[in-house]
């Protein structure tokens, strides 16, 4: 099957869990690509997104993410090195939703793709591409916790137990069909750099077999789509907690950033 994933190119966290999955998906026989898209909004500059995040989460939050970005950049950590370390190719992409993009994903015969936070809304036409669906990578128990940073909110708000949801992607955000999930303990007086880095969406906590833990899932999922039956496990999210439109900086202070 071809696969291929839509990501972004973050260094701290998503080399390490590249470097779990992709193994995994070669060696259940699948052709695998990877196409990162630029981790900032349209037209700004690493500048304009620097200052966007000081005034977001105050200066020791933003001095603790230059040092870990810049850590990770001298150690060579990124999701092309991990990609081509496995012999995976690797291509950046401007706009997922670009109708060259659409036509390159068709002449690659493409099958099945899989989000692993990336930054972009996919718009209807990349919906229906694939034969077998898109599949995204979220790191929360859905339905709760849609949107973006899960991780932040869920410990600004004192989770007790965190997770990971793969679902495939409809035009609603965080809102399509389930078709699984981990669920773990959040550790008392937990750091968020601890707690992003510790998920099993990039790592092995609580569990050593999370990249053979998204294989099943990934194949699950493919003989979900493939038998051609229709709402695996359908989201019911009314009511339920999200993090749209809700002030980031007002509860940044409550959080211990790293350990």
């Amino acid at each position: 099957m071809n696969i291929s994933f839509l990501t972004t190119e973050e260094p701290i966290y998503l080399p390490a869990f590249y470097d779990r999955v992709l193994p995994v998906m070669k060696q259940g026989g699948h052709a695998v690509r990877v196409y990162a898209a630029p981790p900032l909004y349209k037209n700004q500059s690493s500048l304009q997104a620097a200052r966007r995040y000081l005034r977001t989460f105050g200066p020791l939050a933003t001095a603790h993410l230059v040092r870990h970005v810049l850590a990770a950049k001298l150690g060579g950590r990124s999701v092309e090195s991990r990609s081509r370390a496995h012999g995976v190719p690797y291509s950046l992409v401007q706009d997922v939703n670009e109708p060259s993009f659409l036509e390159r994903l068709r002449e690659e015969k493409t099958d099945l793709l899989v989000s692993v936070s990336c930054p972009q809304i996919f718009k209807k036409p990349l919906i229906a591409l694939p034969p077998r669906g898109i599949l995204n990578i979220h790191g929360a128990i859905l339905p709760q916790y849609r949107g973006v940073m899960p991780s932040f909110w869920m410990l600004a708000n004192g989770e007790r137990r965190a997770g990971v949801s793969i679902y495939f992607v409809n035009e609603a955000i965080d809102a399509g069909e389930l078709c699984g999930q981990t669920i773990f303990d959040i550790l008392p007086d937990e750091s968020l750099d601890g707690f992003i880095a510790a998920n099993p969406q990039f790592h092995n906590y609580p569990y050593d077999e999370s990249a053979n833990a998204m294989e099943e899932w990934l194949s699950d999922s493919i003989g979900i789509r493939s038998a051609g039956v229709a709402n695996p496990s359908p989201q019911i999210t009314a009511g339920l907690w999200a993090s749209f439109n809700k002030d980031v900086g007002r509860v940044a202070g409550r959080l211990k950033w790293e350990s």
